[in-house]
């Protein structure tokens, strides 16, 4: 129901963007997307999150380096992510807050993508 993807291995200082696509369906308004991250040994972490009327909020570690979006016609959100670090290595989740009449408020996570900054 939410697919992720643009993970991979990438040098410190460099950039990837990940896509988070919902395949709710139609009868379904998202309300929010965010993204978490969880490395190896740490506790899942709120990255970023976009609401539907576009509210943005952002970790401290990742403000100025990593910028959310959405695309409303796609049900796709995306995170850019610049000026990497070691320390950004994690597994990265997309997770969905979405309401359809028929099953209320709904919570949807993706299945994760791996992001390693390495040199």
């Amino acid at each position: 129901q939410v697919a992720e993807s643009g993970g991979g291995l990438v040098q410190p200082g460099g950039s990837l963007r990940l896509s988070c696509e919902s395949f709710l369906g139609s009868t379904f308004s998202i309300n929010a997307f965010k993204w978490y991250r969880q490395a190896p040994g740490k506790q899942r972490e709120l990255v970023s999150s976009i609401n539907s009327g576009d509210s943005i909020s952002y970790a401290d570690s990742v403000k100025g380096r990593f910028t959310i979006s959405r695309d409303y016609v796609r049900n796709t959100a995306y995170l850019q992510m610049s000026s990497l670090k070691p320390d950004d290595t994690a597994v990265y989740y997309c997770n969905v807050h979405a309401y359809s009449p028929w099953d209320g408020d709904v919570e949807v996570w993706g299945q994760g993508t791996l992001v390693t900054v390495s040199s």
